[in-house]
């Protein structure tokens, strides 16, 4: 009676057929349905008798332009009262138009600061036109 003897080959084979009858279940993923709020629509209108104010700071701490600067401009865009805002991060400079019946310098500085701690506001001034 012959014996046998498994070559390396045949052992090799046995198991990269067993791994893939093992591996090649049907498995089919669980579909999960999630809802998702959508955001509010910004609700603020700029009263057109309002008297405007036009408000430069240095904003420290930034670190690149996409994650910190355009964060901090949108922030500050959304708030109720203001008419525009912009943030360069080159310059470190944000500069926004605001009512000044509805915001105040001491309230863009604590939007800017309570975004992360490593945000500081410095130089902040009224002035007529924004710097180019």
């Amino acid at each position: 009676m012959k014996t046998f003897i498994p070559t390396t080959k045949t052992l090799i084979g046995i198991l990269l057929i067993s791994f893939f009858v093992i591996s090649c279940k049907n498995n089919t993923p669980d579909v999960v349905t999630v809802e998702i709020e959508a955001a509010p629509e910004s609700h603020h209108t700029l009263d057109p008798n309002a008297t405007y104010a036009k408000a430069e700071f240095t904003v420290n701490g930034m670190t690149c332009e996409i994650g910190c600067a355009k964060t901090i401009e949108k922030k500050l865009a959304k708030l109720d009262g203001v008419k525009s805002a912009s943030v360069d991060f080159n310059k470190k400079l944000a500069m926004v138009e605001y009512d000044e019946a509805k915001i105040t310098p001491d309230k863009l500085e604590e939007t800017v600061t309570k975004i992360a701690d490593i945000y500081k506001v410095s130089d902040m001034k009224t002035v007529e036109t924004f710097s180019e």
